[in-house]
């Protein structure tokens, strides 16, 4: 059986499906037909539900819920690992509503945790999350927020950290972060989404079992080539939750679910998130 799959070109995303990609573990009778492209352009997609198996923000998933449900392996979350606001030059928190700031795009879970813990700040424009960092560089907008790789090159050029939304969160909930997961089609058999499942955790475990056996593949698609920065990136959102989201990772998701219905009721109550 042929699958669509779309995952990020991130670190953590490519170290957790090397495996399966790369055929170097049993996939059964299931292949692949990969895309790899930046998560909001994913966000897009499941909008369209253009692939079967999907990287997705956890605040794109709540919109498209009826359509898809969440794999229990392959999630970004944790603790000390969310998005960052940041600036060129000393700005307060109360301030950033009379600041533009840069986001990775309208539909990532960043985005939400922006507008849950600053709703004041609505002065945002969308891009490129590598492209963020030069943005507020060059002045074209006073303040930004990162996340994947950039969220370790900042400080070296010169930014200051304005707010971590990730400890505000924690703060907030005592509960891990929630970042992003895989999402598959609602509609495939409980056979196959099972089976997807187990694939993935066993991919992600093969990965942690064989260091460094990921990292050409990493390298060929991240945007920071420094391997310690890589290896970074999969320490702080390859974890755990991971491998098995467990009983607090899925209470972290339905927390943000909950945060979304307080602006949002267009879940529907009844549809299952998570894969059984």
């Amino acid at each position: 059986m042929k699958l669509k799959l779309a995952i990020s070109s991130c670190p953590n995303d490519t170290f957790m499906f090397d495996a399966i990609i790369n055929k170097k573990i049993d996939t059964g009778n299931y292949s692949f037909d990969l895309h790899i492209a930046d998560v909001e352009q994913l966000n897009k997609m499941a909008f369209n539900a253009e692939s079967d198996i999907s990287k997705i923000s956890f605040h794109s998933f709540f919109k498209v819920i009826e359509n898809y449900q969440l794999l229990n392996s392959g999630s970004a979350l944790g603790k000390n690992c969310g998005p960052l606001i940041i600036s060129k030059r000393k700005i307060y928190q109360d301030e950033l509503s009379d600041c533009k700031i840069a986001i990775p795009g309208e539909n990532t879970t960043a985005n939400m945790l922006m507008h849950i813990f600053f709703p004041e700040a609505t002065n945002k424009k969308a891009y490129l999350f590598s492209d963020i960092e030069d943005v507020v560089l060059s002045g074209e907008c006073d303040a930004g927020l990162v996340i994947h790789e950039t969220r370790f090159t900042y400080e070296k050029r010169g930014l200051k950290l304005i707010a971590d939304l990730g400890n505000l969160w924690e703060m907030k909930f005592n509960l891990p972060i929630p970042l992003g997961g895989i999402a598959i089609k609602r509609d495939l058999s409980e056979k196959v989404k099972s089976d997807i499942n187990d694939i993935l955790k066993s991919s992600i475990e093969f990965a942690f079992a064989n260091p460094g056996s990921a990292m050409n593949f990493m390298k060929r698609h991240a945007v920071e080539l420094n391997e310690d920065i890589i290896n970074k990136h999969v320490a702080l959102y390859v974890n755990n939750f991971s491998v098995d989201l467990g009983y607090e990772g899925k209470k972290s998701v339905e927390k943000l679910m909950d945060e979304y219905r307080k602006t949002n009721k267009d879940i529907p109550e009844s549809s299952p998130l998570f894969v059984k």
